[in-house]
Order: structure tokens, then C-alpha cells, then sequence
């Protein structure tokens, strides 16, 4: 399941107490000051990682609470620092403190970390001043997060659903999306790699859209956020009008969707793919777009795997 939003709460292990001890031989009237100092609690580091793609774990897992510090103790032993907690989130995943709004991190890189929540700095034992009291440690920081993941690709796929995005996507990349003749097939984002010749890059199936999507409708923006990050759009049709739609029509809603949601995203070069040119009425539509449009097109068919080449060839050379 793709899970693109989740709410944590964090916070780091509180500082182990100084202690209080003295040391006497039978030579000495007063003791001396020898109470070690409290152990650091454990920080909470949320760290990137290549391998996920989801915050599936974050939906039963909510809750990540650092190790206390370990106490001092006498002739001036230090307690134990307690261990770091990381956790693991995909990249593009950006973090938000909840209380003040402000962004702490967007993780792009692999292996990047940030500390959300510090653990708390062990109390002084009584031997720094020759004090007769020890401090107890300091409490860790303690927040709500809110994250919320951006994948990271080079292009994205738009289209309406049943265009063709996740027959493209399996024919064009090392990706294996659900493929069916119903729409909303595809119900989250599915990241593949292009790898062809010299030409690599990543690509994402973006579920399908339809008008208003950016207003809610069908899956919505919930998923339009998705190619904020990408460089390139491919923008699909259904050439054919195989479920009795029009292409030109199809071509101009998209846009506009893009446009409501996102102006920047409107704005990214789209390379204009002509799907199911295997389709009786694909030719005459094609011409009509063109003649309308007027804009370059690349016909292709998915299924059969038609002119794919030339597609990935435009595609290499927008980015």
C-alpha cells in the first residue's frame, strides 16, 4: 500500500541524574567530592533511505521514544549514554514540526540525517564543585512531526485513467504496475527506471486524473504532488478515444488541472504521447489533434510496444 502522509510523535530519552557521593580513608575528617556525572540521553535521528518508497510503517508504528541516560556513580563514573533511535523514511520525505509549522528537513539524499528531537544532557555529579548536591539530568525534547513524501523522479506520467500510464510504464521501464481495463487501476505512485542505451532516468505513473482533480475530485491532489519534483511531464492520451472520449479535450483538462493545482507545475516541459495508435480512429484523431494542437506528438502503441524508442529518445532530450 502507498502511504504518502503520517503524523509521529518523537522524543529524545532524558539525561541520566549526577550523583552524589563522597570518599573518605581513615586520614581524612571530610569526605571528598567524587559523584560521576549523568549519562546523555538518546537522540532521534530520522535518516533516509533508497530502499523505501512508502510510509506504510508509520501507520501502526506512531510513537518513538529515546533511552534514558544512565546515572553517575561514585569515583567519578559517568554513566552509560544511552543509544540513538533512527528512523528509516524514503526519500523526498519532508519533515514538519506540527506546533510551529516550519520545515526541519527535506531528505533528498541517500544516508542524509536529521536530529528531530535531542536527548537531554546528563546531570553534573557533585565532584565539579565539591558540592554537596548532584543535578538531575535534563528532560529530552519532545515533538509531533508531520511528514510527508515527494517522490523523487525525472519525469512523471499524467494522464486520464485508462490512457495507458501503467502498459507504458512496464513497457518502458523495469517497473510492474497492476494493469486492468477499469479505470483508477493504478491507486499510487509507481516509481521504474528507464534504462536504454546511454538514456537513464526515473519515472512515475501517477494515478489518473480527471476534472477537478486538483479540487479533490477522483484521487485528487492527494497524488498531483507527486510531480512537483519531476523535471519532465509525459503527457499520454488516449489517441483512439477507445471509451468514446476526445483527445483534444482530454489534452486541455489535464492542463488545466496542472495549472489549478500548480502553476510551476504547469509550466515543466511536456513531451505530447499519443497512445493506442493500434486502435481503429487513432490515425484520424492524431491528425485532428495535430492540426488543433499544433505541437510536436509521439505516437505510440504501449501494448504492442510501437515507436517507443523515439518517445524515450524526446524524453532524454527535454531533460
Amino acid at each position: 500500500m502507498f502511504i504518502d502522509s503520517a503524523k509521529i510523535n518523537v522524543r529524545g530519552g532524558s539525561g541520566g541524574k549526577g550523583c552524589k557521593s563522597f570518599y573518605r580513608d581513615k586520614y581524612q575528617r571530610r569526605g571528598v567530592a567524587d559523584g560521576g556525572d549523568g549519562g546523555k540521553g538518546a537522540d532521534i535521528i530520522i535518516q533516509a533511505d533508497h530502499n523505501l518508497l512508502t510510509l506504510l510503517d508509520f501507520q501502526h508504528h506512531r510513537h518513538f521514544f529515546g533511552s534514558h541516560g544512565g546515572h553517575g556513580s561514585g569515583n567519578h563514573k559517568k554513566g552509560r549514554s544511552a543509544e540513538d533511535i533512527i528512523i528509516r523514511v524514503p526519500l523526498g520525505t519532508i519533515i514538519q514540526d506540527e506546533a510551529t509549522g516550519s520545515i526541519l528537513r527535506d531528505l533528498n539524499a541517500s544516508g542524509e540525517q536529521v536530529i528531530v528531537a535531542r536527548g537531554g544532557r546528563g546531570g553534573l555529579g557533585n565532584w565539579h564543585r565539591k558540592a554537596e548536591e548532584a543535578e538531575p539530568g535534563e528532560p529530552g525534547e519532545e515533538k509531533t512531526l508531520i511528514l510527508d513524501l515527494k517522490l523523487l523522479a525525472d519525469v512523471g506520467v499524467v494522464g486520464f485513467p485508462n490512457a495507458g500510464k501503467s502498459t507504458l510504464i512496464s513497457a518502458i521501464s523495469n517497473a510492474h504496475p497492476k494493469i486492468a481495463p477499469y479505470p483508477f487501476t493504478t491507486t499510487g505512485p509507481i516509481l521504474g527506471v528507464v534504462n536504454s542505451g546511454n538514456k537513464k532516468f526515473v519515472i512515475a505513473d501517477i494515478p489518473g486524473l480527471i476534472s477537478g482533480a486538483s479540487e479533490g475530485r477522483g484521487l485528487g491532489d492527494k497524488f498531483l504532488k507527486h510531480v512537483e519534483r519531476t523535471r519532465v511531464l509525459i503527457h499520454l492520451l488516449d489517441m483512439a478515444g477507445f471509451e468514446g472520449r476526445d483527445p483534444v479535450n482530454d489534452y486541455k483538462n489535464i492542463n488545466l488541472e496542472l495549472k489549478n493545482f500548480s502553476l510551476e507545475v504547469y509550466k515543466k516541459p511536456q513531451v505530447i504521447c499519443a497512445n493506442k495508435m493500434d486502435i481503429e480512429g487513432a490515425d484520424e484523431n492524431l491528425k485532428r489533434f495535430k492540426k488543433l494542437i499544433k505541437k510536436p506528438v509521439y505516437p505510440i502503441s504501449a501494448l504492442e510496444k510501437n515507436n517507443l524508442e523515439e518517445l524515450i529518445d524526446a524524453v532524454a532530450k527535454k531533460l
